[in-house]
């Protein structure tokens, strides 16, 4: 059993991949958490209450989580003195799944995302988002019912695996005089520069994870989202990589729209759209689009659109999955709010249905499903917090603590 410096290993039993990189989890799984920054303490305590009170409820004893905390943010660095220890790294990838809350991370300045580090650093390349809407969950649009998607979007390139020069900086001048003498690239002088991978590896790898979910859920179509007429050698790249991994791969059981011309006869259908196109789209025409397959900066703001569909950030899980290895980070996809910190006040939702994608994501199903029984009777009641409570007539009005307990007493009634 490893030993680390500030890290309590629990009893339990380690999480094995099959060749495949499915888990094989046992009874008793060793399952990583960080607690995470400004409401992060809040938002664990009741989603832990709801994952264990489930698990319970399912299993009767027979399976529980060893929780085993890790550490990153700013409770690591006091902790640790660091935001992001080497051993948090390792004890992640030597027990492959983890749940974190919200982090810290400044912006135009000071350190990188702590997100994207552990992401890059464990090699997580798919961002995995599924966005759907809960009864009763209020909504800016008429029909939130038809948005039932998943998003796949690359973690470990584009702007993530990118480069940046501060403008007026030498970085920034010697690379511009070398664009322009090699290239014959004129940029305005005193501009920033970005440089943007997108790699034929990382195109197929996560092509190839949407299509096998897009397959294995019954869904019926995967839609390549890209900027490809502009940028035509790294998104227009990106969808031709797409739909070659479509022919070389998987031809018996899904289509490339282009040889089929929209009609599958029965198979998946794998089509694409430009980025802004699909952005209105997902307004007037959601129930057109199913698993979303795309790089980093689209579905960043695709996954964002979308979860304001359905009730905002706030209810919006998310997972960093390796699906070659199996090693997971399932995650809060809001930020800190740091107003807020142990008020016991915030909507754990988002932290709650990213457990639910772990439990799937390990084969606990049943506890994936009661979670989701539980979360949708209490919104069905208008027992919420104070995001929803102030947005619907006739709520009752929840810390984020009695949301929990709301949540798990609709357990008995499964």
């Amino acid at each position: 059993m490893p030993s680390y410096q500030h890290i309590t290993v629990p009893e339990g039993d380690k999480i094995e991949v099959s060749p495949s990189g499915r888990p094989q989890t046992p009874d008793r799984p060793v399952i990583c958490f960080i607690e995470g920054d400004g409401t992060g303490p809040d938002i664990w305590r009741a989603s832990k209450h709801i994952f264990d009170e489930a698990v319970a409820h399912c299993y009767g004893g027979k399976r529980a989580v060893a929780w085993m905390e890790v550490y990153a943010g700013e409770k690591a660095n006091g902790v640790c003195g660091s935001y992001l220890p080497d051993e948090t790294l390792e004890a992640i990838s030597e027990y492959g799944v983890a749940i974190k809350g919200p982090l810290t991370t400044p912006v135009g300045g000071g350190f990188r995302s702590l997100n994207v580090t552990l992401r890059q650093e464990l090699d997580l390349f798919a961002c995995v988002r599924p966005v759907r809407w809960f009864e009763g969950v209020p909504s800016p649009v008429k029909r939130p019912e038809l948005v039932d998607m998943v998003i796949f979007r690359e973690n470990t390139e584009d702007v993530y695996g990118g480069m940046e020069v501060e403008a007026g900086s030498d970085k920034a001048k010697r690379l511009a005089d070398f664009c322009a003498a090699e290239f014959g690239w004129k940029i305005r002088p005193g501009s920033g520069l970005g440089l943007k991978p997108i790699s034929e590896t990382g195109t197929k790898r996560l092509v190839r994870a949407a299509i096998r979910h897009a397959l294995e859920h019954g869904r019926k179509s995967v839609t390549l989202v890209h900027k490809g007429n502009i940028m035509k050698y790294t998104e227009g790249a990106f969808r031709k990589w797409g739909y070659e991994l479509v022919r070389e791969e998987f031809a018996d059981v899904a289509v490339a729209w282009d040889d089929c011309g929209g009609d599958p006869a029965g198979k998946l259908l794998v089509k694409d759209t430009i980025a802004d196109i699909f952005l209105q789209q997902i307004l007037t025409r959601p129930d057109e689009f199913d698993v979303i397959a795309t790089m980093n900066l689209n579905g960043d703001y695709a996954s964002d659109a979308l979860a304001a569909q359905v009730g905002g950030i706030g209810i919006a899980p998310g997972a960093n999955i390796n699906y070659e290895t199996g090693k997971a980070v399932f995650e809060a996809t809001h930020g800190t709010a740091p107003k807020y910190a142990n008020l016991d006040k915030v909507n754990p939702s988002s932290v709650v249905l990213s457990g639910v994608m772990m439990f799937e994501h390990l084969g606990w199903q049943e506890v994936a499903d009661t979670i989701i029984a539980g979360l949708t009777a209490a919104f069905a009641k208008k027992t919420v917090t104070y995001d929803f409570a102030r947005l619907m007539d006739g709520a009752t009005l929840l810390k984020c603590s009695e949301f929990a307990r709301a949540v798990t007493d609709n357990f008995k009634r499964i």
